[in-house]
């Protein structure tokens, strides 16, 4: 139960009053400095003045920085590559010689490769929400599926033509994506 006959202070007691206190059945409260709530008041005022001389497009921007800067602190490079993996399905491209394409051909000519890259966040189709559950369910277990829509090409570039190291000329259909989408 409350013992309402004691009175608790904010502002510390002198050492004689102290001696009195300790003389009581009860144990001394612990004592903190009195606090300044006009200080507080006046530099919310203060803060609020500041913010209100800012327009809504600056405030944005502040208020972003901040977050940003918090959730860096807290999270490190973690935070960065959690946003980089949702990024959206768009089309890349990258200029590279023919010879790193992987097809076995050698040649020093080099060619615009344009690929899909980015994840496809879309409404889940009947399809995807039935592919889930029979994975889940164990109805499906071997084959590698996904049941979720993913980003690849919808069109592709003309043909590609060049000529290989020992002067033999080839044309390779379907190399470089026109557009992207998620399938």
């Amino acid at each position: 139960m409350l013992n309402r006959s004691r009175k608790y202070s904010p502002v510390p007691s002198s050492p004689a009053s102290r001696a009195s206190s300790s003389s009581s059945s009860l144990p001394a409260a612990p004592r903190r400095s009195p606090r300044a709530l006009d200080r507080h008041g006046s530099l919310l005022s203060q803060y609020g003045a500041l913010l209100e001389s800012y327009t809504e497009g600056e405030l944005r921007r502040l208020l972003g920085a901040l977050v940003e800067r918090r959730s860096g602190a807290k999270a490190g490079g973690r935070a960065k590559r959690a946003r980089a993996r949702h990024k959206p399905c768009a089309l890349q491209q990258l200029e590279v010689s023919v010879s790193e394409l992987g097809l076995g051909y050698e040649s020093d000519e080099t060619v615009l490769f344009r690929y899909c890259s980015g994840t496809c966040d879309g409404a889940l189709r009947s399809y995807d929400l039935s592919l889930r559950s029979m994975r889940s369910s164990r109805r499906i277990r071997k084959e590698k599926v996904r049941a979720r829509p993913c980003c690849r090409p919808l069109a592709y570039d003309d043909d590609v033509s060049f000529l290989d190291a020992y002067n033999r000329y080839y044309t390779v259909n379907e190399l470089s994506a026109k557009e992207c989408g998620c399938v």
